[in-house]
Order: structure tokens, then sequence, then C-alpha cells
């Protein structure tokens, strides 16, 4: 195997990183223990784009212990670790991505690993399968379709669908309940206010938490800074979700007039331009901004970049810029994903849940890839029930079920 990776000395810190993983997340333990005996992958070449740390890493040893042949890489310039990267080599797993790497870097690592001819794409944000389709046309025919992790990326697919060129099926795994209920909502709220706490070293007891959207991410980053004493406002363009964060005991107002308010501002829409330079001029002195959408396009960074008077490096992940005279305002991570970027990403636990989704996801596709006929797939029903029930077993819970008589009721048309 082949790999382009920082330093394959670094492999032992990235080994003890996986192994803390695999101790906590019995999901995907149980998974190994499946696909080790039953080998769903044999033959199979995976390409992979996500975010490389050990969860993910974890998963890949997964997909491999299921007879699969893994190319891997990062889905984020300032999320790769390096020490991951180099256990997973190490392995034997073909892996090309580094921490902090150029554009050029970056976009070189996404076609080393669609270099070979691979049958199944899992994608974190699309960048994958719109580098498949733009530069590697030819190696489609390979392909028996793919998973995406995220909703960036699921926005992203149903742009390709809808103009006719998305051109192998492509697994939704975002929708999933397993996925999205908890790894968006829980794991989000969590990890976001990880990378903030471990950045600033600032309380958010007390201050102002402005959230740019109120999605199932943004359900989770409000809830989370709410339980940290912070007083929370939203912002939308959806007027229902505006109501249910009204109802769930949030503020809700227009960006321009939070600007004008927010001692920290977390942006999670999946949008452009979110935060603009109206917005960065009115802030207070000291103010904080950071992303936690898949892309660093939710700040306009390069306005606010070309607007700055001065610029200071004041602390790791943190670039103070001087709008005017009194007036600094901080950008963590340089507006890419906080959660990742400057920190270590969803809890184990969690990911456990959304993993065991892409693996099964995978697994269904090579399953049917004769019978796959729509572009679009949600996964599959039982799919979710099985990582539910799975994961209910782990977390030591039981639940009911219907008798033979409750479902008679429950089918009766004379309810």
């Amino acid at each position: 195997m082949t790999s382009e990776i920082r330093d394959i000395h670094l492999a032992e810190s990235g080994e003890h990183k996986i192994d803390w993983v695999k101790k906590n997340c019995p999901l995907l333990r149980s998974l190994e223990e499946d696909f080790s005996k039953t080998k769903p992958f044999a033959g199979i070449r995976i390409a992979l784009s996500i975010h490389l740390e050990a969860k993910t890493a974890y998963l890949c040893k997964v997909l491999a212990a299921g007879g699969a042949e893994m190319y891997i890489t990062g889905s984020n310039p300032l999320s790769t670790q390096d020490d991951v990267a180099a256990a997973l080599a190490a392995a034997g797993l073909s892996v090309f991505a580094w921490y902090d790497s150029t554009p050029e870097e970056y976009e070189r690592h996404i076609c080393k690993v669609l270099e070979h001819d691979c049958n199944i794409i899992i994608d974190d944000g699309g960048d994958l399968v719109n580098t498949l389709h733009t530069k590697f046309p030819e190696k489609i025919s390979h392909v028996i379709g793919g998973c995406e992790e995220t909703t960036t990326g699921i926005i992203r697919l149903i742009a390709l669908a809808n103009e006719g060129k998305l051109q192998f099926p492509m697994v939704l795994v975002n929708n999933a309940d397993c996925k999205h209920l908890f790894d968006n909502r829980y794991g989000t709220g969590q990890s976001v206010f990880d990378g903030i706490n471990r950045t600033t070293n600032l309380i958010v007891a007390g201050k102002n938490v402005v959230v740019a959207g109120y999605g199932w991410c943004g359900k989770g980053v409000a809830m989370r800074a709410k339980g940290m004493g912070a007083r929370v406002i939203v912002t939308e363009i959806d007027p229902i979700k505006a109501i249910e964060a009204v109802m769930d005991g949030f503020d809700v107002m227009p960006m321009k007039e939070a600007a004008k308010a927010g001692d920290f501002f977390i942006t999670v829409t999946g949008c452009s331009h979110v935060i603009d330079e109206e917005d960065f001029k009115v802030m207070k002195n000291g103010a904080i901004l950071c992303n936690a959408g898949h892309f660093d396009v939710e700040i306009d960074m390069k306005r606010l970049r070309e607007i700055a008077l001065e610029t200071i490096d004041q602390r790791k992940n943190i670039v103070g810029y001087k709008i005017s005279e009194g007036q600094w305002i901080y950008v963590l991570a340089e507006g890419r994903l906080v959660n990742l970027a400057a920190g270590d990403g969803h809890p184990a636990e969690i990911m456990d849940m959304s993993f065991a989704i892409q693996a099964l996801s995978a697994k269904y596709l090579v399953e049917h890839k004769d019978s796959l006929t729509e572009k679009l797939i949600n996964v599959p029903r039982e799919v979710d029930l099985e990582v539910a029930r799975r994961k209910l077993s782990f977390l030591g819970k039981q639940i009911d079920m219907l008798t033979d008589e409750q479902v008679a009721y429950l089918n009766s048309s004379s309810i």
C-alpha cells in the first residue's frame, strides 16, 4: 500500500488514540467482529474522505476488517491528525492526508484516492463525489455507489441530481434518524463548545451566544450554550424553525441586530456569507466568531481580511482582526469547523452510531448493487432500527414490544 503522510514515526501516538475510540465504540466493535467473519467487502475498494481523526480511523479499520481495500483522505485541511494518519498507514491502509495542507495539497490528496478505481465512495461534504465527476469521469464505471455523511454534502448531491449529472447511487447517511438526531444535535452541541473552550479559555456563562441556523446542529449548539449559562440568540431564514427557537426559550432576530449584541457567534447553516462586512463593523470589541458548518464560507473571511486594519495571531487557532480604532474581533480556526480544526470532533459514543450507519449503508450498496435504480437513496429503515437496537442494548436499556393484540388493534379500521 502507498501513502502520503507527514511522518510515519507518529504512528504509536495515533494507535493509542484509535484504541481509546475502539474501547468506547461498542457498535463499531460488534460490526468489526461480524465483518471479520462474513467479509462483506471482499474484493471491494473503498474511497473515503471524512475528517481524519481517531473515530474515522476506527471506521476505516472496521471496513478493512470486512475485506475492503481502503484509500483514505481527509475532508478538511485543518482536521487531519498526523499521528492518526500515520497509524493507519502503519497498519497497511493507503492514506493521503496531512494537517494544514495547502489547497493544492488537499486537492492532490483527493485525486490520489480517486486514482484507484474505487467501488464505494464514502464522502463528507461532497469533495470526493464532485472531483470524481469533474476530473475522473472515466472511473465512474467502477463505482457501485456511495454514502454522504453531512447536510452540506447532501445539498450538493441534490443539486447534482437535479442537474441530471449524478452518475451513481448515493445513500443519504445524514438523513438517517440514528445520524442526525444524535450526531448533529448532541455531537455538534458538545464538540463545538469543546473547541471553543479549549481554544479561548473564556467563560460562556453570562455571555450572549448568537447561533446562526436552527437545524439539528443549531438546536444542539443552542441547547449546550443555554446549559452553560449563556443568553442565546438564534438567527434564521425559516419562519417555522424560528418559531421553534422562540418556543424553546431563545430570542430570535436578524443577524444585523444580533451582530450588535453577541459575544460569541457560531454559524451552523451550510450557507455562505451568513456573517458579512456590515455585521463585522457593528460587533462589540472582543467578539468571538466561529463556524460549525462544513465549509469556511459562512463567515465572509475573504472580506474580513480585506477590511482589517491589522491582524494578530492571538493564540493557537485565534486570529484577531482590527476593524477600527478600539474594535477587534476574533475568529477561531480560520472560520473552518471549530469542533474539528480546534478540537477532536464529536464524542466517540456519538460517532459510534453515525459510523455504524455508514458501514451498514456501504454494506447495503454492495449487497444490492444489481437492483439499485434511484440516484438518491435514504438509509433503509431496517438499518436505522438495527443500529438503534444495538445501541440500546449496549446502553443496558430495554423497551416494550407490541403484543399481537396491540398490533391487531393498530391495524384495524374500527379503532
